[in-house]
């Protein structure tokens, strides 16, 4: 079987992701067929009894359009594509700020006169009562252009009504449509004497209904237009050139020439090009771009290096092993991209429903004209019948029902710091019930501290301090420099050292005012001969809190320990109490070995530890989660995190992270405080019950309006609903559904009270 990514252009909605899943499905060698709305990208997978063109042929057969790739790289198809979204994004917002000159003074035409109880200017020349056929034509005038701008919604609405699949932009054409037709006749009845006709105009509900629908549109696009930042950033961290030892002599070469075999030399602060095994010198890499954690891996010969990691401290050589996709950034770009695809896009109600509805209102309409034609015999009764049927079931209130609390949602989500990626997200995060974090940097600050100073021979913890900061001054190790930074924190003086020298893999021995400083780690005090049997206990405890011991010795003593861990934030614990109130099991993700892991899990409260993670396993144990039928969110900073971000249900990144576990991210935590994870549940909890009232409103309208208007209550001696009365409904649902979305701006979090932050 092939797998193949096709990006597809012209889908609107849910509705039309499923039909094209289900024309390729139905093709003879298709396995599986997968639309991602959000991308605008088709996966599939197939044999060869079927090829890609006769895929593409079907996708086109049906009114979409398949974007052919015409880059040479895989870097430049992202930038086509990004280049190609930002044109579409400019086009929509060109066509919404026509429609809305237009649309905004129809509006005012068509309501001025209306409204009684305060006079609003207006000119005498368009008095409807006095000159009704000069007022009918400007009304026609000014939505001329907005429907010419909303073309598309025609184009498309009426292609799939007439291949029996209809979707949003069907109901936007049948319901503008009818509005306009019926304003049509009624303008045509002024021209022939029925001045009274003029009361019954509704150009203003076509070009306002156009105008929001763009408006919703231009924000999906942008939205949308984010999708591929996470791929183009993470193509962005491998270095484009190398330097190879060459016949003994160093030459730099494109990255895309390195070969397996090739030795490689990479100097402090540059980036690792390719994976491979170190075959000479000694070095600290920083790895935490990969793996996402903070203290930098010393390298000897005989360890392995990855691409895109940053070499930081010596000069080493290394053997190419694994070039191009096979690197562990290439998997992790592969890995991301396949989570993308895998992620069914959410079925909105309104799309679902309006399969539906579109087809039964143009029933109810049709049927009820002929049978009130029949039974009158009065053809301009039957069409104020079917007339009134379709423009009380226009779309304006479906269309809003969803977007507006969104809109608002979202909005306020972003007032406190939540930068929520739009409306799939805000609608899948009130399903959460289990949270996964990512340790370093996420539950944990990031970035070795001090914690514990322990001194024996009668020493001062303070001058311990001091001591081991001033020997440490000159060493590049992270481990080092926190103790550097620790001594400075407290404002002792670094003192001037002599005889620095940097002991390769066990620590460094210098000279501090004629004493011999050593400080490092078990096997350096083991190799000079002294005991740690002081301290022994409370070393196996601070390894145990998951502490990095460090050992100080004075004069061939032992002096003391400085202890360095990785500390947790202030607003962990706090935080995943508030998420355990709300219901929600919490897991925490590493790839530190279990003691450690356990250790911080104890401090913070978490549920379950998932511990000794590969970076390119973290995805897996997200689906393994999904698997038990848990609805999961993943809450991460480093780039070893995208693949899980995006392979969760939710993908939550923390603020402060690398810019791809921004960009791979469905929500951003601006704030960097974990307060706000259970705050954005809470937010997407009550903007979904919001939603679910507004969908209610604006289907309990159509319930009870559409019967009316097919003439149920006339048939019993009752009053028929006029088209303006059906216009009026539709304006007041349409004035519901947002009056009940903007109630989401008083939001304030039940868990969000920044205590700790404060």
């Amino acid at each position: 079987m092939e797998n193949q990514v096709l990006s597809i252009r012209g889908m609107t909605c849910a509705a039309c992701a499923k039909r094209i899943e289900k024309t390729v499905t139905k093709l003879s060698g298709v396995g599986q067929a997968s639309v991602n709305l959000a991308s605008e990208k088709l996966f599939i997978e197939y044999n060869d009894t079927v090829n890609l063109d006769m895929i593409k042929e079907a996708v086109t057969k049906i009114g979409y359009e398949v974007v052919e790739k015409t880059a040479s790289s895989k870097t430049d198809t992202v930038d086509e594509d990004r280049k190609r979204k930002q044109k579409e994004i400019k086009t929509l917002w060109t066509k919404f700020i026509i429609s809305a000159v237009f649309a905004l003074p129809l509006l005012y035409i068509a309501m001025a006169p209306m409204i009684t109880w305060v006079r609003l200017p207006f000119p005498d020349a368009l008095d409807p009562m006095n000159y009704p056929l000069i007022y009918a034509l400007v009304e026609l005038i000014l939505v001329i252009p907005v429907i010419c701008v909303g073309y598309k919604f025609y184009t498309i609405g009426y292609k799939s009504l007439i291949q029996r699949s209809p979707n949003m932009d069907s109901l936007i054409a049948i319901g503008t449509s009818a509005a306009v037709l019926y304003s049509l006749y009624n303008t045509w009845q002024i021209t022939n004497g029925n001045f009274n006709a003029v009361d019954a105009l509704y150009y203003e509900t076509a070009g306002v209904i156009i105008t929001l629908i763009l408006l919703g549109k231009s924000l999906e696009a942008v939205s949308k237009g984010r999708t591929s930042e996470a791929i183009k950033k993470l193509m962005g961290l491998a270095p484009k050139t190398a330097i190879i030892i060459y016949q003994g002599i160093e030459k730099e070469i494109p990255i895309d020439e390195v070969e397996i075999g090739d030795i490689i030399i990479v100097k402090p602060g540059s980036k690792i090009p390719v994976d491979g095994t170190v075959i000479d010198g000694y070095t600290a890499i920083d790895e935490s771009m990969l793996t996402g954690e903070s203290m930098p891996v010393d390298k000897k010969s005989g360890d392995t290096v990855y691409a895109a990691s940053l070499n930081t401290t010596g000069i080493i050589q290394f053997r190419a092993e694994k070039i191009g996709s096979d690197t562990a950034l290439a998997q992790i770009i592969k890995l991301v991209e396949d989570a993308q695809g895998s992620k069914a896009p959410i079925a909105h109600l309104a799309d679902v429903v309006s399969g539906y509805f579109v087809p039964i209102v143009c029933a109810i309409a049709v049927i009820a004209g002929i049978a009130w034609y029949i039974g009158t015999r009065d053809l301009e009764f039957a069409l104020t019948i079917f007339i009134s049927v379709l423009v009380i079931a226009c779309p304006c209130a479906l269309g809003l029902a969803t977007p507006t609390a969104i809109m608002v949602g979202t909005g306020k989500g972003a007032e406190n710091g939540i930068l929520i990626k739009g409306g799939e997200a805000l609608e899948t995060a009130h399903k959460i019930n289990t949270i996964v974090f990512d340790k370093t940097g996420t539950i944990t600050e990031g970035k070795p501290t001090v914690t514990d100073i322990l001194t024996t021979q009668g020493i001062l913890a303070d001058n311990l301090l001091q001591i081991t900061a001033s020997a440490e001054n000159s060493s590049e190790h992270p481990l080092g420099q926190a103790i550097v930074q620790g001594a400075k924190d407290k404002g002792l003086e670094i003192l001037k050292v002599n005889n620095f020298e940097s002991l390769t893999g066990r620590g460094i021995e210098a000279s501090i005012d004629g004493r011999i400083i050593l400080a490092g780690n078990r096997k350096l005090m083991e190799e000079r001969g002294i005991s740690l049997a002081e301290l022994e206990d409370d070393s196996d405890r601070l390894a145990e809190e998951g502490k990095t011991p460090m050992y100080i010795a004075i004069n061939e003593k032992l002096a003391g320990i400085v202890a360095v861990a990785d500390v947790v934030k202030k607003s962990s614990k706090a935080a995943i109490e508030s998420l355990h109130k709300m219901g929600i099991e919490v897991a925490m993700i590493t790839g530190d070995n279990k003691k450690t892991a356990a250790a911080i899990a104890k401090q913070v409260g978490i549920d379950r530890v998932l511990a000794e993670v590969l970076p390119q396993d973290k995805s897996n144990e997200v689906k393994k989660l999904q698997n038990e039928g848990r609805k999961v969110a993943m809450v991460g900073d480093g780039i070893n995190d995208a693949p899980a971000l995006a392979q969760a249900d939710i993908g939550i990144a923390i603020g402060s992270g690398t810019d791809v576990a921004i960009e791979s991210a469905d929500i951003v935590l601006m704030h960097s405080d974990l307060m706000d994870v259970p705050a954005a549940i809470e937010l997407s909890k009550k903007t979904i019950y919001n939603i679910r009232q507004n969908l209610f409103w604006a289907f309990g309208y159509n319930t009870v309006g559409i019967p009316v208007a097919a003439g149920v209550l006339h048939l019993f001696g009752g009053p028929l609903l006029n088209p303006i009365i059906g216009a009026a409904a539709m304006s007041l649902s349409s004035v519901s559904v947002l009056t009940n979305a903007l109630r989401l701006r008083k939001f304030k979090p039940t868990y969000g009270e920044r205590k700790v932050r404060e």
